[in-house]
């Protein structure tokens, strides 16, 4: 999630294909785009499904189709547009609004575009850290160009998805068991009548 050009759809493709286009190559995202990557941690296998939503005004409303349920939000902005750091706070209340149980992981694009110089930064290192620790989210600096911090915000992403225990596989099927046992009874019951 972010503003429109912050690179989502770059970081994707760095993610799940290795690969980056360029700026120039990427058009405006219609939508969603959905990718898949197989994720082992442990001796788990996670299918991680990562949606690339639209930053357009426009499509802010068929958004929250994609983020539904969602167990983690990477929400994106650029480090050299001020803009793009006050849309991102648009989408952490869409996201604490709608989905008050999702894990929200900020990015910060384009961080080769800093050439290591901060005073090239648009937006203020220590706010973003300041912001991140209020609502409990952590933040990376990436950049799709080379690569930087892409994995390990995903690794990152997978490893707390396991280690959450309302995501545990096995209480969760313990859980539609004992539901499907009641449901059972219920209809044995109500088949008496």
């Amino acid at each position: 999630m972010g503003k429109e050009f912050c690179g989502k759809t770059s970081l994707v493709e760095r993610y799940l294909n290795d690969r980056f286009a360029g700026e120039n190559r990427y058009q405006n995202t219609i939508g969603a785009a959905y990718g898949a990557k197989m994720v082992k941690i442990d001796d788990r296998e996670i299918t991680m499904g990562i949606w690339d939503t639209a930053g357009s005004e426009r499509y802010e409303s068929m958004s929250r189709i994609y983020y539904r349920g969602a167990k983690a939000a990477v929400v994106c902005y650029c480090v050299n547009d001020m803009e793009s750091w006050d849309r991102l706070r648009f989408w952490i209340s869409e996201l604490q609004k709608f989905e008050k149980e999702c894990q929200i992981y900020l990015c910060a694009t384009k961080v080769d575009l800093l050439d290591g110089d901060n005073k090239k930064r648009a937006v203020d290192y220590h706010n973003t850290t300041d912001f991140a620790d209020e609502i409990g989210a952590q933040l990376f600096e990436t950049s799709s160009k080379s690569g930087q911090n892409i994995s390990e915000m995903f690794l990152k992403i997978v490893t707390d998805y396991v280690e959450n225990p309302r995501n545990n596989l096995d209480s969760f099927r313990r859980e539609s068991t004992v539901s499907l046992s009641k449901d059972k009874q219920k209809k044995s019951c109500c088949s008496r009548r």
